[in-house]
């Protein structure tokens, strides 16, 4: 079936010019919109991103049952609970401050936003650095927090997959409500210097 037939990195590319295309056409290639998710007032990001994980998962448990996808040749990293929390806490930083994650840096840079290639640039100078000075205390501060029962919350708790599925879109459910009433706060009186831009407009 079409793209799972292609291979490996033809099929990741196109999934990926896909996906570019469709955060490009959201609005996601500029700082403006993602810095605004920091302040709750405009929550489209969490809410298009958080959309598509639950998408993710529950299409890739349809495709289990359809037969189309073996979940025993999906890699799952293992589960790094330190490693994660501080890159986790790193990226959000880097996104706050700059205005771009990973993703929408490539996204801006295909846009012509000359900010986002600079970002694009410190991600590579970062992995870079990353690569050279990782040793022994990175490698033990990484493993430390290493779940040992499993790599994904049913593993762990021996539920099934459904369920996670179904506690995942009650959040999202959540989240677009709690998004609805910080965005209509978050609009109130237009201030004299967005009319004036608006007028400029």
């Amino acid at each position: 079936m079409f793209p799972i037939e292609l291979s490996a990195p033809v099929s990741g590319l196109l999934c990926g010019v896909l996906f570019g295309y469709v955060l490009e056409n959201a609005g996601f290639g500029s700082p403006c919109k993602l810095t605004a998710q920091f302040r709750f007032t405009d929550w489209s990001v969490l809410k298009v991103m958080f959309t598509a994980i639950v998408v993710a998962a529950a299409g890739l448990l349809l495709l289990q049952r359809m037969g189309w996808v073996d979940m025993a040749s999906v890699f799952v990293p293992a589960s790094l609970l330190v490693a994660a929390s501080v890159g986790g806490v790193l990226v959000g930083v880097g996104f706050a401050v700059g205005g771009y994650c990973p993703g929408t840096s490539v996204v801006g840079m295909f846009s012509g936003r000359l900010d986002a290639l600079v970002f694009l640039l410190g991600i590579v100078l970062g992995t870079v650095i990353f690569v050279f000075s990782f040793g022994p205390a990175l490698e033990s501060l990484m493993a430390a927090g290493e779940l040992e029962s499993g790599d994904s919350i049913s593993d762990i708790w021996g539920f099934s997959p459904w369920f996670a599925v179904l506690a995942m879109l009650l959040m999202l459910v959540l989240i677009f409500k709690l998004a609805g009433r910080f965005e209509r706060r978050g609009e109130g009186p237009v201030s004299a210097a967005q009319a004036v831009a608006g007028a400029g407009n």
